[in-house]
């Protein structure tokens, strides 16, 4: 069955006038990777890892994004993270998780264990696309964003934020974009209010507070209270 069989099959007949029940959102992890722009580029300020989808995937065709995706059934268990960082994320998520919507978990996991599930996806994406294994503790829990619930395809997706050293060069090798690239946060925004990329309104909103920061340093050390933004019936992703 492909996806977009499953998802119109996930749609359950509504009664006249009632809107369709929502599929289930899949959860997702998204890793903004950040570095400071060297001086000798002519300015200063942050700088992302991007990539450009190409435009034949099922969802987000033709966006910019970070690198991540799905959370799979490899990234349920063998987790080996330090118990501090575990718990530090843990906490981090403590207001996520999808309202309910009929579908009951088969096997319910504890905080500590969803958190552990979400740090090892992040970390198997980045590796896949871009070559990089990161430290556990290089992943600092961003935001939540949650596609609206009328949409045929949906994520509940957790966005991490990690700063590279110097020595760490992420690669493209993933062939869901079709080329990867460093560029300032703010160059970005600026192509696309002139209509030259497509970003989702996450990763406009992400970049857009990534633009109040002066360096990678302090964005990694600001103090989050992660609230869950659920997209609501009627609105869009771009």
């Amino acid at each position: 069955m492909t996806d977009a069989d499953n998802n119109s099959g996930g749609f359950l007949a509504p009664e006249p006038g009632e809107p369709a029940a929502p599929v289930e959102a899949r959860l997702a992890a998204s890793v903004i990777l950040v570095r400071d722009r060297a001086e000798s580029a002519g300015s200063t300020g942050l700088e992302v890892f991007i990539q450009h989808r190409v435009s034949t995937m099922d969802f987000a065709a033709g966006m910019v994004v970070f690198p991540g995706g799905r959370v799979d059934a490899v990234d349920s268990g063998g987790w080996d993270f330090p118990a501090a960082v575990v718990q530090l994320h843990a906490k981090a998520w403590h207001r996520t998780g999808e309202p309910a919507t009929g579908a009951i978990p088969v096997h319910p996991i504890s905080p500590e264990d969803a958190a552990s599930r979400l740090l090892a996806a992040a970390r198997r994406e980045v590796f896949e696309e871009t070559g990089l294994l990161l430290d556990a503790d290089a992943l600092v829990p961003w935001a939540n964003w949650v596609t609206p619930p009328d949409q045929p395809k949906r994520f509940d997706t957790y966005f991490f934020l990690a700063a590279l050293s110097p020595d760490q060069e992420p690669r493209h090798q993933t062939t869901e974009a079709s080329t990867s690239q460093w560029m300032p946060v703010a160059d970005i925004l600026s192509a696309e209010s002139a209509g030259t990329l497509r970003l989702m309104r996450p990763t406009k909103f992400l970049l857009e507070e990534l633009l109040t920061f002066g360096s990678a340093a302090a964005a990694m050390a600001a103090v989050r209270d992660i609230v869950p933004v659920r997209g609501p019936r009627g609105s869009s992703l771009t």
